[in-house]
């Protein structure tokens, strides 16, 4: 849960602190420049002008590499004649970012893989609303016919990124492929070497069963250094672990789900004060990690590779553990479990889409141009090549067109690592559709995690709230509400955990929430469902 961040900055300070956080992006010393003269485009094929132009362009970087020194970046321009430059502060500098460039006007051409967290619904209404973001759909039905095809083709996603006023301001990451399409986020994972060396033969389905195995993670020194130094269950502030573990208690969602019908705000919730208390549990008893409020990402994945970990979040384990995909496939993938309040499993399933990955702003020319510029990622071949990158680097084609798959050079740890110096598609949610890759046969760990999925995902998968759109004036609402109480839920989810605040205090805590006008947050999104469901 992100905060809708509102700035109200005199401009001298604006301009003052865009200064003074300019130099962390990781293109140092680059600055917007773009084109001012609006130019010819050729409609079809390659080069999309024939007039070279300079776009610039906003994201979140993963830190790997320089996105002016990625292969495919550097080919890409050299087919469209679309030069690019590039700020790209850390993902955890982003949204600061984001918020100070539209604060300023000072923003890019284009807004590329920010994401629905951090380019928030509501900023897309009143950005678009004030002319900030350029409308996109005459663009797409004139320019864009990968794009257009696919939402001809899926109303239900045209559905989902057309705004109350009738207008598309952003794109969408669209998954279409792999069984990734169905996480709600990145799964859970145990350590399989930990269950072989307890002799774990079925992984826990209830509440109670996962507590004892978590307290044999802590007892029995799975990792076998002698040592009491295993973390049984760890996170970085939830963010990650949150989704899996409240399903246990029957909550879809961390703020607004639907059931039946009916929306809720599940932080006020009986079912949320006994996920706390057994989360305050985990954390009195050391089976989670007790620096889970306070640690980077970095930090998790050291601990991962020091073998002390006993369950983890990540997109896959080895991301995490270091491990080769190989001995992954021993990492099993969590078990939704059941409880007295959930007597049923259940997991949170994504909508297949991103929302917010792609957006036009005002300050771009060449708008045309742009639009034919992402189209082609949206199609097979434009996927495929923004994933995997230029032939000759991490891949080739071989006689019979089948994928070859080519080891990365010296220095670095995996193929993966190498691919996000490569490519953008690493880490972030770009825009375009995730289609399977034509000659790319599925790798036995692929393999494994489909089966993973098929089994512990996909027979539970719910749906916590279909994506809609607010009028402005319930945004407008919203915002008020959310700003408040978006970060006091937070801060009290933390203090709840770690006994800094007792859960003898709940009755309190739901009522300061009650006196941030929950009562009109509620119903609000509940109009917003019941139009979705009219639709």
């Amino acid at each position: 849960m992100r905060k809708y961040l509102i700035f109200t900055l005199i401009s001298v300070l604006c301009i003052g602190l865009l200064a003074a956080c300019g130099g962390d992006s990781s293109d140092e010393g680059s600055e917007l420049a773009s084109t001012d003269e609006t130019v010819e485009i050729n409609e079809e094929g390659f080069p999309i002008v024939d007039e070279e132009i300079t776009l610039s362009l906003m994201a979140p970087g993963t830190g790997l590499e320089d996105w002016e020194d990625m292969e495919t970046l550097q080919e890409y321009a050299e087919m469209t004649n679309i030069n690019l430059s590039y700020d790209t502060p850390p993902v955890s500098d982003f949204p600061t970012k984001l918020n100070l460039a539209f604060a300023s006007g000072d923003i890019a051409d284009i807004i590329y893989a920010a994401g629905s967290d951090d380019f928030t619904p509501g900023m897309e209404v009143d950005y678009g609303q004030q002319g900030v973001l350029v409308p996109l759909e005459d663009l797409i039905a004139e320019h864009a016919p990968n794009i257009q095809k696919l939402l001809d083709e899926n109303p239900e996603i045209e559905k989902s990124i057309t705004t109350v006023d009738g207008h598309i301001y952003s794109l969408p990451r669209v998954a279409e492929g792999g069984s990734s399409a169905l996480w709600y986020t990145g799964p859970m994972w145990y350590n399989g070497q930990w269950l072989d060396e307890l002799g774990v033969e079925e992984l826990p389905k209830t509440i109670d069963e996962f507590y004892d195995l978590l307290v044999r993670f802590r007892d029995e020194d799975p990792n076998g250094n002698g040592e009491a130094d295993e973390i049984p269950l760890l996170d970085v502030e939830m963010n990650s672990t949150r989704p899996w573990l409240l399903a246990a208690f029957g909550l879809k969602e961390w703020g607004i789900d639907e059931v039946d019908g009916e929306v809720r705000y599940t932080p006020i919730t009986e079912n949320y004060k006994e996920y706390l208390t057994f989360m305050n549990k985990l954390y009195e008893e050391n089976l989670l990690d007790q620096e889970t409020f306070s640690q980077s990402d970095e930090q998790k994945k050291a601990k991962g590779q020091q073998n002390r970990l006993g369950l983890f979040p990540d997109w896959f384990s080895f991301f995490t553990t270091g491990e080769s995909q190989e001995e992954a496939m021993n990492n099993p993938m969590f078990h939704p479990l059941t409880s007295e309040w959930s007597e049923e499993p259940m997991m949170p399933l994504s909508p297949g889409l991103t929302r917010g990955t792609f957006s036009i702003t005002s300050n771009n020319s060449n708008p045309e141009a742009t639009i034919r510029w992402i189209d082609y990622f949206y199609s097979p071949e434009g996927y495929a090549f923004l994933n995997m990158g230029p032939e000759g680097d991490l891949w080739e084609r071989g006689d019979d067109g089948e994928v070859i798959e080519l080891d990365p050079p010296e220095g670095y740890d995996s193929s993966e690592d190498y691919r996000g110096t490569l490519t953008p598609d690493y880490g972030i949610a770009t825009p375009t559709v995730t289609y399977p890759i034509e000659g790319k046969e599925e790798s036995e760990f692929d393999q494994f995690v489909r089966a993973e999925t098929e089994e512990k995902i996909e027979p539970y998968g719910e749906l916590p709230f279909p994506l809609v759109y607010l009028t402005k004036d319930e945004q407008d609402e919203l915002n008020t509400i959310e700003v408040d109480l978006e970060s006091y839920v937070e801060q009290m989810e933390a203090k709840f955990i770690t006994g800094v605040e007792p859960m003898s205090n709940w009755d309190s805590y739901v009522e300061t929430i009650e006196n941030m006008n929950i009562e009109r947050y509620i119903e609000i999104n509940q109009a917003a469902y019941d139009r979705w469901a009219s639709n």
